[in-house]
């Protein structure tokens, strides 16, 4: 074990010690995360003051979901979490195992009894010297699960028009690199500053991009259509909705995105999230999002017999 991060046992005994201080009824609160081959308390871990991806955002992670069936939890769309995540571990060369990944995410969830919830898989360079090289830097992984968070809070969300551009594609690739992000924490800051929930991005052109963590759909005169842009996340959920519904996947202008009938918003954490406004432009009822909500509801649960394909039993 390196010493990137404190090693299990020790962070064992600190776990207990702590745990000896707290009341009774705080301990069993505490989940457990799953780090380098381990079932470790998810308190307990810490990470070195020069771990490179702290620096450098030398790291790649993804947001998964599993969810409460009739036969019991399951992850959805496991497999293509992990490729993604895979790909973007490649840019790195960060070693990445998408098999060893698929196991410490069901054994994070069966650790902790969670049926409805959200996963974060994280790989990243450890501890060493200063500098962008990644050789000699200890790769590790990581698996958290929590109770689910849902990234737009199921609301019909309100977005602003950043003045920040999304990572040109030609610049960073659209994956989940953890220095990516940055990106979208400067827009929603901006967006949230400004009485918004979420952001918008568009290209220099006009053309609608994503939102800060989700892919954007819009309806007009009953005709869904996926937003499509090179500098935008190849997004699961969208993916998702387009093999469910068969809609056309195109560039679109943000003056065609404000005269749609209906605007939502897609992701992992943001299931199928409505829009209610874009800037000074008010939305009205969203029927065929509340449809496609309910449609998505019934595959991530196991209700729809043709697509449980997608579900990994817990």
């Amino acid at each position: 074990m390196s010493a990137t991060v404190t090693p299990i046992a020790d962070a064992h005994a600190r776990h207990a010690a702590t745990e000896s201080a707290r009341p009774a009824t705080d301990a069993t609160t505490v989940p457990l995360a799953w780090f380098d081959g381990a079932l470790v308390p998810g308190d307990a871990m810490q990470a070195g003051l020069t771990t490179h991806a702290m620096h450098y955002g030398s790291g790649v992670f993804e947001g998964v979901r599993a969810y409460a069936t009739d036969d019991g939890a399951a992850v959805f769309r496991l497999p293509e979490h992990l490729e993604r995540m895979r790909l973007g571990a490649e840019m790195f060369a960060l070693p990445f195992n998408p098999a060893q990944a698929a196991e410490a995410v069901l054994a994070t969830l069966r650790a902790n009894r969670h049926r409805d919830a959200y996963i974060r898989p994280l790989a990243w360079f450890g501890e060493g010297s200063f500098g962008l090289d990644v050789e000699g830097h200890v790769p590790h992984m990581m698996v958290a699960s929590t109770a689910t968070h849902v990234h737009l809070n199921g609301t019909r969300a309100r977005l602003g028009v950043s003045r920040w551009r999304r990572n040109p594609a030609d610049s960073l690739p659209p994956l989940k690199l953890c220095g990516g992000y940055v990106n979208s924490i400067l827009a929603k800051r901006e967006a949230k500053a400004r009485g918004f929930d979420e952001a918008l991005f568009t290209d220099r052109e006009g053309r609608v991009v994503e939102c800060t963590g989700a892919n954007v759909f819009m309806v007009r005169d009953g005709e869904l259509t996926a937003v499509a842009h090179p500098d935008a996340l190849d997004g699961i959920t969208r993916d998702t909705l387009l093999q469910l519904t068969g809609a056309q996947a195109r560039a679109v202008s943000l003056e065609e995105l404000l005269q749609a009938d209906e605007v939502f918003a897609c992701g992992t954490a943001a299931e199928v999230a409505p829009v209610a406004q874009i800037e000074d432009r008010h939305y009205g009822d969203n029927p065929v999002t509340r449809e496609l909500q309910a449609l998505y509801g019934r595959v991530v649960r196991g209700r729809e017999p043709a697509w449980r394909h997608w579900l990994t039993t817990v």
